[in-house]
């Protein structure tokens, strides 16, 4: 009787610890492709619920009235480095928009010296004109990823000082060496990886270096010549680390990017927004690369990483669990300032190269390529 009884505790037991990582009902299925060809995304009302509320875009300050032949902020106010060709009204605006955004609690004295707002002695005020710089950048050079509707400073900062969602390079992790061998920074279960047994650093590669992410092969069985397939089940398994990065940063699933039929395909029934991510993981090397890392040496040493580096950026950083950061709330429009044209050269027009028939990703749509 007493082993009956334990044995229907562990059976209890047991079904508790499966069913523990599923959602309960109600799910919501949306169709996005063809009936029977499993091109759908699955949502939970209530985690949609909460999103909505996260990503909600915060009012839009009134229109300044230009006075034409008005003096410019630069003209007016000293050491005005990036915004001084605005009028002294729109700058005031967007200033006191940007204090908004970033630092709503501390005000204008979270960049600037009280009395002296000239004065480039705090840290923050480098860092600010840099991200102005990049948000121009961005709004200017990758319209293949933000199109019309861009970024503003709200877009990662949400009211915080610091973005929610930022990374840095983790700490080498400790194993017993010896006969083990490396894991290969497997079975960490990471937060960045969804929890999943994939290695825990799956933005270094990518966000950062520009390590190939491709690991299907071009043909069948032949895997020979030009077409040989290299790729290990070692570099698979950092790419899909990634792509779980993505998925959990925009809330959705694999097929909002990929075809069901076949992932790798670049051809006409890929959906748009592959093209779009495609551009996107471009964008964030490069802000990653030419505006935050060079700013290491500027932040305090308590706002670097336990390696020493500097905050990065990822898909969350604006996505934030959304398949468009703030639901597509087209705030950039409201601020010229944001999108005065960048020094840096546009973003590249190189696509993957398709094979004969395929189709090569373009901003927003699919062409078929010639060759």
């Amino acid at each position: 009787m007493m082993t009956r009884i334990t044995f229907k505790l562990l059976l209890a037991s047991t079904a508790a610890l499966l069913i523990a990582g599923c959602e309960r009902p109600p799910i919501a299925v949306s169709q996005t492709g063809f009936r029977g060809t499993g091109m759908e995304q699955v949502y939970n009302p209530r985690t949609l619920a909460t999103q909505a509320s996260l990503n909600k875009a915060p009012a839009v300050a009134d229109a300044i009235v230009e006075v034409p032949g008005g003096p410019k902020a630069g003209a007016i106010y000293q050491n005005v480095k990036v915004l001084g060709d605005l009028s002294v009204g729109e700058f005031a605006r967007t200033m006191s928009a940007i204090t908004e955004w970033v630092a709503p609690q501390q005000g204008c004295n979270y960049c600037h010296v009280a009395g002296n707002f000239a004065d480039d002695s705090v840290y923050t005020k480098i860092v600010a004109r840099k991200m102005l710089q990049m948000t121009q950048k961005i709004n200017s050079g990758w319209k293949q990823h933000v199109a019309e509707t861009g970024v503003t400073c709200y877009t990662c900062h949400r009211g915080n000082n610091i973005p929610k969602e930022i990374w840095f390079k983790p700490e080498p992790q400790k194993s017993a060496g010896g006969n083990l061998g490396n894991d290969a920074g497997q079975n960490r279960a990471a937060k960045s990886v969804g929890l999943s047994s994939l290695p825990y650093d799956p933005f270094t590669p990518y966000f950062l270096d520009s390590k190939p992410i491709r690991v299907n092969g071009k043909e069948a069985l032949a895997m020979t010549g030009a077409a040989a397939n290299r790729s290990s089940i070692k570099q698979a398994e950092h790419t899909y680390g990634t792509m779980i990065h993505w998925s959990n940063s925009l809330g959705v699933n694999c097929t909002y990017c990929h075809n069901t039929q076949s992932f790798s395909s670049w051809g006409a029934n890929a959906t748009p927004q592959r093209a779009t991510a495609w551009y996107g993981i471009r964008m964030a090397r490069e802000l990653n690369n030419e505006y935050m890392v060079p700013l290491t040496s500027v932040f305090p040493a308590n706002r670097l990483g336990p390696t020493g580096d500097v905050a990065k950026a990822n898909c969350a950083t604006c996505h934030q669990g959304a398949f468009k950061p703030l639901y597509g709330a087209a705030m950039a429009k409201h601020y010229p300032a944001l999108y005065a044209p960048a020094k840096a050269p546009d973003a590249p027009a190189a696509v993957p190269v398709a094979d004969a028939g395929q189709a090569v990703p373009l901003a927003g749509k699919v062409e078929v390529s010639a060759r």
